[in-house]
């Protein structure tokens, strides 16, 4: 590798689409890109751990060379992506065109992963010697359920006194974001032919009932509990599911909702506590919580980073990442990194070259500072 850029191209030609539900795209994915990042720190001084959170899906732990005892702080960026279906571009190609590398990752978040790495590179004659070791974790499964960052928050978290979590921030320090709650709710009916539907009970009508009911009250509980820079907590519905075929009164219908929660909705209970008071007659079929994350805005390593960059802005996010199951264990973290969150996701992702440099530049930045 002779640069930031062919090292992005490498991570993003290495597929690594998060395998729930899409488990025929890249079933090793994850545990390539981590071999790979480990063939990559291994000459920098680097002890590897491979740590196995779910069969065949490890988190990859590195700690930087030199004396233990240190503080130590650690760069975080996941090893998983979305998936690639409906994209317009080749998703694994990293393709450059028009000072732009294109590609499934290229932006969230093998771009902030190639601007760590790449630091540490630059860096690596420096960091036996520092104050404060830099570990390099890669988590799996941030995409869904984020099974890598909760087991490392249980394992690990009081290892640690900072996590940089890579995430494309435009390089702004993320110290707050809104949790997340994914529920599928369900109604049940009975069935019955539909010429005497007055003899069963219509399960899709009784979850829009429900879900009317839940736009009431409950919504607006979740507009009543805002944050100064998150706003207020929120709802979406996103999909509506049910009965058979169209002469069967429905005996079950599901719908999922995606609540954005802010920390004074989870004060004393959590979102899906709070969700239960208000479901009426539907049932909570299956939930995944992640908690909110919010760092004090004075913390001594977030005027420890703004000593470093005068320039760092602080703001915060109404998406969700590993810092908030980190942030939950007592390891205050932030996410930080090249590339904008617009591109997360998207047909055509991608990262500006400049900004993905700009991005090395700020971690070995961060690495030099760390020296004083």
């Amino acid at each position: 590798m002779n640069s930031v850029v062919a090292l992005l191209q490498a991570l993003i030609q290495i597929p690594s689409v998060n395998p729930e539900g899409n488990p025929t795209v890249s079933p090793n994915g994850e545990k390539n890109v981590a071999q790979f990042i480990a063939d990559f720190l291994q000459p920098l001084g680097y002890t590897l751990t491979f740590e196995e959170v779910q069969p065949g899906r490890p988190n990859l732990i590195a700690r930087a060379p030199g004396p233990g005892g240190r503080p130590r702080i650690l760069l975080g960026p996941h090893l998983d992506t979305v998936g690639i279906e409906g994209m317009s571009i080749d998703p694994f190609e990293a393709e450059i065109r028009e000072g732009k590398i294109y590609g499934r990752g290229s932006s969230d978040t093998k771009g902030p992963m190639a601007a760590m790495l790449w630091a540490l590179k630059e860096k690596a004659s420096t960091l036996a010697s520092l104050p404060i070791a830099v570990d390099f974790v890669a988590f799996a499964g941030e995409e869904a359920h984020q099974p890598g960052s909760k087991h490392f928050a249980q394992h690990h978290s009081a290892e640690y006194e900072f996590a940089i979590v890579g995430e494309p921030t435009s390089l702004e320090a993320v110290y707050c974001t809104k949790g997340n709650l994914w529920a599928v709710l369900k109604s049940r009916g009975k069935s019955v032919h539909s010429s005497q539907p007055e003899l069963g009970e219509n399960a899709i009508l009784k979850l829009l009932e429900g879900l009317r009911n839940l736009h009431g009250p409950f919504l607006e509980r979740l507009r009543s509990t805002s944050h100064p820079v998150l706003g207020s907590s929120t709802m979406n519905l996103g999909t509506i599911a049910g009965g058979t075929v169209t002469n069967v009164v429905p005996s079950q219908a599901t719908a999922s909702i995606d609540i954005r929660s802010v920390p004074a909705l989870i004060a004393e209970k959590t979102a899906a506590e709070v969700l239960r008071e208000h479901l009426g007659d539907l049932e909570l079929l299956n939930f995944s919580e992640s908690p909110p994350m919010e760092m004090e805005r004075d913390h001594p390593w977030l005027k420890k980073l703004q000593k470093i960059d005068q320039n760092l802005t602080l703001t915060g996010a109404a998406w969700f990442s590993d810092a908030a199951h980190l942030s939950a264990a007592g390891l205050p973290s932030i996410c930080l990194g090249p590339g904008s969150i617009d591109q997360a996701h998207t047909a055509d992702e991608f990262i500006k070259i400049s900004d993905l440099e700009a991005g090395s530049r700020w971690f070995e930045q961060l690495i030099s500072g760390l020296a004083t």
